[in-house]
């Protein structure tokens, strides 16, 4: 692990502008924050180098047919790992998160249609170690 790295107004008004609109152009985010376009082009390559920053595509995927999607919590009788490890590796589990409190797990499943959700809602709480 390596410390932490300071940002300053710059960064957070980079990655702000940018979470707002991950397509925002340099031009105008520079514009906004009264530097340089070429300032906010070496800004956001140091960023992205140190691993503080990264602009992703994220779909919707009811606008790509799948018709049901749910966030499961899950409580597990012991270590949550091993039932996460499983989980994880399903193709209808796009996220999940060990958690700490009421829950042990949270994960987010997106499915054809609903009798594919209840299918695989099913097949979870027949896992070993799933309460």
């Amino acid at each position: 692990m390596r410390t932490p790295r300071h940002i300053d107004a710059l960064d957070q008004g980079i990655i702000e502008a940018l979470q707002e609109n991950g397509r925002e152009s340099f031009r105008a985010i520079a514009s906004r924050l009264g530097v340089s376009e070429a300032t906010i082009r070496a800004r956001y390559a140091k960023l992205a180098d140190d691993d503080l920053l990264q602009v992703v595509a994220v779909t919707n995927p009811l606008a790509l047919g799948f018709d049901a999607m749910a966030m499961v919590a899950v409580r597990t009788s012991g270590s949550p790992e091993t039932v996460a490890d499983e989980i994880a590796t399903w193709p209808e589990a796009t996220y999940v998160l060990v958690t700490a409190g009421q829950y042990d797990l949270l994960v987010e499943l997106v499915c054809d249609d609903r009798r594919e959700l209840l299918d695989v809602t099913n097949r979870m709480r027949a896992l070993g170690g799933v309460v």
